[in-house]
């Protein structure tokens, strides 16, 4: 067991917490610091009503003459509280190729459930890859009632994976193994400390198991938020260390790592403790997010933290989070020092330093004089996921940005900032990036201060060669922030110097929009992919799920999840992709539509900063397209005027999309 380090001791340099940045950046320009999550989702027990579609005031078309994907109703929550907070999305989706199997992880009640506890668990199971299921299977009940308001055993925010053991094809030999949070109050009174987790057969949910623990010094239990679960049996769990009793938190200087592994005899995962330093700048206070993943054969494996340990370069005297790394070669046994990864700078990642930012946008961003490119200093945003490959190597799919005028912030102005595969070839030694897309809104808030950034997660080919990165964004012209997102995502394969094939969209390099004029167009709030596709010889179909809730809609409300039954990926739409042919983010700007509303013309304003083919689109209520025009090749320059007629349209709402290269862009527009 490695010795605790505690905050207290952590070799802070004074003058990164409060340096003051030597880059000057614009004025007003919108930036988002990690949330404090302060005694995180103690929500009501018990709600009233389920958010559906139908609540949303965005109307949206059942079926329509483009590409889209089918969405049907698997199982209902009390409340949207299991799906992650703040950013913490949790393993909930789980996909076992070798069984065609697909599962949904999450707590109880909702109109399935009429008059179920919050504090109670269960799942949702396909056994034909997300076709068909079964909803509601009950396999944990809270039952310890102190006298107060909630059960000490009622399970918050849990993780679940599906052990299938190596070779197996019959679902009676596979089980899952779930881990929760409790409120037993050990960590804070009325509050966290508690973990529940067990074990449930998947052909008998009826064989199950159900543990409880509590916080006992110098382990400090509060929610996890990494878990990954191996063929040989081996359960890993992760959660930050941090004492709660006194009211606010203390970081303890170390990650907790719960690790399970499968006994025969008790049909169970026996589970024990571990610390693992990982001590970090007293500015930034705790890990902001922490993820596991480990290799094909159970030996190799990842931990990977976001936060700031003093072990990169600061850039410009204004310091961010990176992801820190700690890496093993014994499934787990030893753990090497964290160490983290240099994202700007002279030592800096190409595929950020180079790639991030325009030209352009870095005057967008700065004050003259401009900063040279490696002057220039990135953080990530504060979460992310990882995947280990078939090679052994680590994948992190990771939203960066600019560090914004306070430290350890990030500039979130429209298309400033990023997804991002951060890989290495080699174990470890050294690291690329791939930028997978630029994104428009950062964060969504709801009632009760609950919010959700982009939750950018990975999800593997069961051959483990191809990476698929998603996240969420709010891609509309005028959003303010994250609320009413659809679902982006991208296929990467890398090469060791640095490039990689990307899934390209009609052969332009761009991430695809799974729900765009689906049911969960801009509605796909809380999204969550499984941590596995499944593959047909030519396509990948990649398990997601989200809940739809409004903006204005408080999180305690009962949730139907929604699953994505069929969006898949075929060998075609892979193109090759280097990192300086990565296209220019803003590669066009296209005005709202002027008069609007209106009734015999409008006119659209788009000026290019590329010469690129040009073309505009107009969409109905329900998808069919009702006008096309082709513009041909248009030099970069001069404003292009595109006039879109009435006279042949209804009265109504309608989508314009305007297509430059590798950019769209669409609006609303209403004809009266």
């Amino acid at each position: 067991m490695k010795r605790l380090v505690l905050l207290g001791l952590v070799m802070g340099f004074g003058f990164m917490a409060t340096a003051q940045s030597t880059h000057n950046l614009k004025q007003d320009l919108p930036e988002h610091k990690a949330i404090d999550k302060v005694m995180v989702g103690i929500e009501p027990a018990k709600a009233s009503s389920v958010v559906t579609n139908q609540e949303i005031n965005t109307p949206l078309p059942p079926s329509k003459n483009v590409n889209v994907v089918n969405i049907i109703d698997i199982g209902t929550s009390a409340n949207a509280y299991s799906y992650g907070y703040g950013g913490g999305q949790k393993s909930i989706v789980w996909a076992v190729p070798e069984l065609n199997m697909v599962t949904n992880f999450h707590r109880m009640g909702g109109v399935l459930d009429p008059g179920g506890y919050s504090g109670d668990l269960g799942y949702d199971l396909s056994v034909d890859g997300g076709l068909n299921w079964e909803n509601m299977i009950e396999m944990y009940i809270a039952e310890n009632n102190a006298g107060g308001e909630y059960y000490t055993d009622a399970a918050r925010y849990p993780n679940h994976g599906v052990w299938n053991p190596e070779g197996n094809t019959d679902i009676n030999n596979a089980w899952m193994s779930y881990f929760a949070p409790n409120l037993d109050g050990s960590n804070s009174t009325d509050s966290w400390g508690g973990y529940s987790y067990g074990a449930v057969n998947m052909g008998d949910p009826s064989i199950r198991t159900k543990n409880l623990q509590s916080t006992a010094s110098p382990y400090y239990q509060y929610i996890p938020d990494g878990f990954e679960i191996t063929k040989n049996g081996n359960v890993y769990v992760l959660d930050v260390n941090q004492d709660w009793s006194s009211g606010s938190v203390v970081y303890q200087g170390s990650l907790i790592l719960n690790r399970g592994e499968w006994n025969d005899g008790e049909e169970d995962f026996i589970f024990s403790q571990e610390l693992l330093d990982a001590p970090v700048a007293e500015a930034t206070t705790r890990p902001a997010h922490t993820q596991i993943a480990f290799a094909e054969d159970g030996q190799t494996g990842y931990i990977s933290f976001l936060g700031d340990n003093e072990t990169v370069d600061v850039i410009s005297g204004a310091p961010g989070y990176y992801p820190i790394i700690m890496k093993t070669t014994d499934g787990g046994d030893s753990w090497t020092d964290p160490q983290g990864i240099q994202l700007g700078g002279p030592n800096g990642l190409s595929g950020i330093v180079n790639e991030l930012l325009s030209d352009e946008q870095i005057a967008e961003l700065y004050e003259e004089p401009l900063p040279a490119r490696d002057e220039i200093p990135y953080t990530t945003a504060f979460d992310h996921n990882i995947s280990v490959d078939a090679n052994g190597n680590l994948h992190i799919g990771v939203v960066v940005g600019v560090v914004g005028s306070d430290d350890y912030s990030i500039v979130s102005a429209s298309y400033l900032f990023a997804a991002y595969d951060i890989y290495t070839t080699d174990g470890g030694t050294t690291w690329h990036a791939i930028k997978l897309g630029n994104i428009n809104q950062f964060r969504g808030s709801w009632p009760s201060d609950y919010t959700e950034d982009n939750r950018i997660q990975t999800t593997l080919s069961p051959d483990r060669n191809t990476v698929f990165v998603s996240w969420l964004d709010t891609d509309l012209d005028d959003a303010e922030d994250n609320g009413r997102p659809n679902i982006f995502i991208r296929g990467v394969r890398p090469n060791a110097w640095g490039t990689a094939d990307l899934t390209c969209s009609d052969g332009a390099d761009a991430p695809t929009n799974v729900t765009m004029f689906s049911v969960g167009m801009w509605q796909s709030t809380f999204f969550v992919a499984a941590q596995m596709s499944f593959y047909d010889g030519n396509a990948y179909t990649i398990p997601m799920t989200y809940q739809p809730i409004p903006t204005d809609v408080d999180p305690g409300v009962a949730v139907q999840y929604k699953y994505i039954t069929d969006f898949k990926f075929t060998e075609a739409d892979f193109c090759i992709v280097g990192t300086q042919e990565i296209a220019l983010a803003t590669q066009m700007e296209v005005s709202q539509n002027f008069p609007n509303p209106f009734s015999k013309e409008t006119n659209v304003s788009v000026s290019l900063k590329q010469g690129s083919d040009l073309n505009l689109s107009v969409y109905n209520i329900t998808g069919q397209k009702v006008l096309d025009k082709n513009y041909g090749y248009r030099p970069a320059g001069s404003p292009i005027t595109m006039t879109i007629s009435g006279d042949e349209l209804p009265t109504g709402v309608y989508f314009y999309t305007v297509e430059a290269g590798s950019q769209k862009v669409t609006r609303k527009m209403i004809v009266q």
